[in-house]
């Protein structure tokens, strides 16, 4: 199962309370207060991993809860913080923070005051309190997107983000005493930890995307220049989910090809999925226009490539400006001859690369042109 897009509730581990406590050992008869801190709550992180390739594990387990602080204890004793919760997610995954929050427990509501990230105020004359939460900042939620904040983007391996903060300990009331006030009676609740509803979403990373309609050979050409083996099938809409392969090359150079589903016409407006298909080619380096030549689903192979980049450029203008390659499939049926040379009469000025890749013609110059195309891609920036 390929899962791209999960929502996901979190919530950090709320601190232990601390201890009152006086200590009673013999010839001691005033010891004094000796009640131990409570530990802090742990935190919920996410980690980038690039050899993970979707969000499976986080549909199985949508609630990510990090470890309480155990409590403070008699005789100085601290409580252990609670342990961390490391959710390992794959490199190109967007959080974006939902608005709804969920509802806090019954022994978290008279602490919580609907927000996360409360913070303590202390004096050393009166009883500790629980007081203003500290102030948020966010970022801006991405245009058509109302409601969600963007939080991160996870793009690295091994890149880090602390998704809620554990709440911290509470202290034990020897932390209290003063010279006027030598047995204090009571010790500091712990902070409940922060909470929250969010969005991860992937978007793959790859350096070459394959974009076309449903049945223009995408999945064949993927297969005939990488050892990745899709579903290959004389249908539409054979590939339902991104498929990445490897290219590789004689001077050790390495390039990642996204082969994305087909996409149809309104694909800008969500039409068949086109938001889910969409974004995996966001982040492409380079842009495969891939066109069946030959026409096998009555569509003329320029209304075709017009079509796409209507699409493309309807969804993110951006992804115009990035190199792109158009490539002729399918070029042994009969009717592609004739197609390419009506393509070349109404598309002028756009250089068009003809394969087969069915039988494996023209894959050589595929794989030299995208290999080219990246190094200038690389150069410019």
């Amino acid at each position: 199962m390929f899962v791209d897009e999960i929502k996901v509730t979190a919530r950090a581990g709320r601190g232990g309370r601390g201890c009152v406590s006086f200590c009673r050992e013999a010839y001691r008869p005033k010891g004094g207060p000796d009640g131990g801190n409570g530990g802090r709550g742990g935190d919920v992180i996410l980690e980038g991993d690039h050899d993970l390739n979707n969000l499976v594990a986080q549909f199985y387990q949508p609630r990510l809860e990090a470890q309480d602080g155990e409590h403070g204890l008699g005789k100085g004793m601290d409580g252990h913080a609670g342990r961390d919760l490391v959710v390992k997610v794959p490199c190109g995954t967007i959080v974006w923070r939902l608005p709804t929050a969920p509802e806090p427990t019954d022994d978290e509501q008279d602490d919580e005051d609907a927000g996360p990230q409360p913070t303590f105020q202390t004096s050393s004359s009166q009883r500790p309190l629980i007081a203003t939460r500290a102030p948020e900042t966010t970022a801006p939620a991405q245009a058509g997107e109302p409601g969600r904040e963007f939080v991160a983007d996870i793009t690295g391996h091994g890149q880090r983000l602390v998704l809620c903060k554990g709440g911290r300990g509470g202290l034990g009331n020897r932390n209290f005493a003063t010279a006027t006030r030598q047995a204090p009676r009571f010790a500091q609740p712990g902070e409940p930890g922060a909470r929250g509803e969010f969005l991860l979403e992937l978007r793959i990373i790859a350096d070459v995307g394959l974009v076309g309609f449903p049945n223009a050979g995408k999945s064949t050409l993927l297969t005939a220049i990488s050892k990745a083996r899709p579903k290959v099938a004389p249908y539409p809409f054979t590939t339902l989910t991104p498929q990445v392969g490897i290219v590789e090359y004689p001077d050790y150079r390495r390039l990642t090809v996204c082969d994305v589903p087909g996409l149809i016409e309104g694909a800008h407006r969500n039409v068949g999925l086109g938001h889910a298909f969409l974004r995996h080619v966001r982040r492409c380096k380079v842009l495969v226009i891939l066109l069946d030549m030959a026409a096998t689903d009555g569509h003329a192979p320029w209304d075709d490539y017009r079509q796409l980049l209507a699409e493309l450029k309807l969804y993110d203008p951006a992804m115009i400006e990035r190199p792109r390659l158009v490539v002729a499939n399918k070029m042994d049926e009969p009717a592609a001859e004739k197609n390419l040379r009506e393509f070349k009469k109404k598309v002028r000025r756009v250089k068009v690369l003809p394969i087969s890749a069915a039988f494996d013609e023209g894959i050589g110059a595929f794989r030299q042109s995208i290999h080219e195309a990246a190094k200038e891609d690389e150069g410019a920036k």
